[in-house]
């Protein structure tokens, strides 16, 4: 039986996070909330658009998403430190990290929460392993606003060769790691109660149910979209469920109204109705293009009535898709692409998408930082010297090759060295320092030709004897 009363503690707020995350991640799946007008209306239709939805809701997180990629990391020049980006990116890059820090960005702007945990594997490398919203927390010091004091972690083992599962809870602190299990089989739910966990010890040499944690600090990392200091975040959704669940409704309005009165329906007057033995009354005539309606009766007349105009419900969905990019700071044109006016060039794009941009600058403020942090502690590990690292993104709103090439021809302008403007046009170090060689060796050979003669010198000037 396990002694340690911040079990309960964990377990408690896992249980309550981890409802917060339900909607959201269903959200983005596009399992909605379906509404219906009425009941009648909800048990004629339910079964048949059970299954339906307009969904919104990934445009508005992978928009997001997808601006925010990681170029790598650096130190102040001051600090002299000029191994400490390659190795920062070496651990990165080990990780896939690319791929990794997408999934993050993802988890994070979908359910307001992500983790990162950052140890060593079995091999003593080290490891950054990226975690789900609803399997970890943290708790921060109040004193401290913004200090991880603690965190926890929980996952539900595999089953064993009687098909039991268990669940598994970690709970990791500044100077150890300590591993619980639950005492009975379990079908995934979180045990509340603290004596009914036990402490987990594996079957290795060192199979102490805690760790120690040499490095001094929590190893669990929060990322918290839009989150105040020392709080959790916030969707980017949460804004759009209401407009998201109009939007369904119109749509399924629009698709009833197609099933049942978009064809012209027709009539007919002056016909004697026959009734069956129940006393019900006998179509006259069966409806469908491949059928002719005739009588004998040269007193019957038919006509039709007017088709249903869908411009409305088109004009309603249209609606509903400006509400989502309105409350949620998403660019209309993510949304609708057929006659969308779409921006051609960086400066353009920055203007049509200013709130956006902004938006998408902040996350960068408060990822980065969690970033930095995360690859400092991964450095830790690996006993290099403590610096302050800079994460650095690729520009949101990257301008064309032509503007690119045109503000540096401005800036060599204005004497900025073409060191510099060959950094900003995107060389590497190594091909900067292949081309100033071949610049540095250019220059001698000019001089070594001038010397010969073989340059005609300028006016007034003497040719070396």
């Amino acid at each position: 039986m396990a002694d340690n009363t911040d079990i309960e503690i964990a377990v408690k707020r896992l249980a309550e996070q981890s409802a917060k995350y339900v909607k959201p991640a269903k959200y983005y799946a596009g399992d909605h909330d379906l509404q219906f007008a009425t009941d009648k209306f909800k048990n004629t239709f339910g079964k048949l658009f059970h299954e339906f939805s307009l969904n919104m809701c990934p445009a508005v997180c992978d928009a997001m998403r997808d601006k925010l990629t990681i170029t790598g990391f650096s130190v102040e020049e001051a600090s002299g430190e000029k191994e400490i980006p390659k190795d920062a990116w070496k651990i990165w890059q080990e990780n896939r990290m690319g791929v990794r820090s997408r999934q993050i960005h993802r988890e994070a702007v979908v359910n307001g929460d992500a983790y990162a945990i950052v140890w060593v594997d079995a091999n003593q490398k080290t490891t950054i392993y990226p975690n789900r919203a609803d399997s970890c927390t943290v708790f921060y010091d109040e004193e401290t606003p913004g200090k991880v004091l603690w965190g926890a972690k929980y996952w539900v083992t595999s089953a064993n060769a009687k098909g039991d599962t268990f669940v598994r809870l970690n709970l990791f602190y500044a100077d150890r790691i300590e591993r619980y299990i639950s005492s009975k089989k379990s079908s995934g739910q979180l045990p509340k109660k603290m004596t009914a966990w036990t402490e987990f010890k594996p079957d290795t040499s060192e199979g102490e149910f805690s760790i120690p944690n040499p490095y001094g600090r929590v190893p669990i990392f929060h990322f918290g979209n839009n989150a105040d200091i020392g709080s959790f975040g916030h969707s980017e959704l949460s804004q759009a469920f209401a407009p998201q669940d109009a939007l369904n409704k119109s749509v399924l309005d629009m698709m009833v109204a197609m099933e049942f009165a978009s064809f012209r329906q027709r009539w007919a007057a002056g016909i004697e109705i026959e009734y069956d033995a129940d006393g019900k009354a006998i179509p006259p005539f069966t409806a469908g293009v491949e059928r002719l309606w005739t009588t004998e009766n040269p007193e019957t007349k038919f006509g039709d009535f007017d088709a249903t105009d869908l411009e409305q419900f088109l004009k309603v969905k249209d609606g509903f898709r400006t509400d989502v990019a309105m409350v949620t700071g998403t660019p209309l044109h993510y949304f609708m692409l057929t006659g969308a006016s779409f921006p051609q060039s960086g400066i353009s794009i920055e203007k049509l998408e200013s709130r956006f941009l902004a938006k998408v600058r902040d996350r960068m403020e408060g990822f980065g930082q969690v970033w930095e942090d995360l690859i400092s502690f991964a450095l830790k590990i690996e006993n290099k010297p403590d610096v302050r690292l800079f994460t650095e993104w690729e520009d949101p709103a990257p301008l064309s090759e032509k503007e690119q090439l045109d503000n540096l021809v401005v800036k060599q302008e204005l004497g900025i060295p073409e060191e510099q403007l060959w950094i900003e046009a995107g060389y590497g170090e190594d091909a900067i320092e292949k081309m100033q060689q071949q610049k540095a060796d250019a220059a001698d050979a000019a001089v070594r030709s001038f010397n010969k003669g073989d340059i005609p010198p300028l006016p007034g000037e003497q040719p070396p004897a």
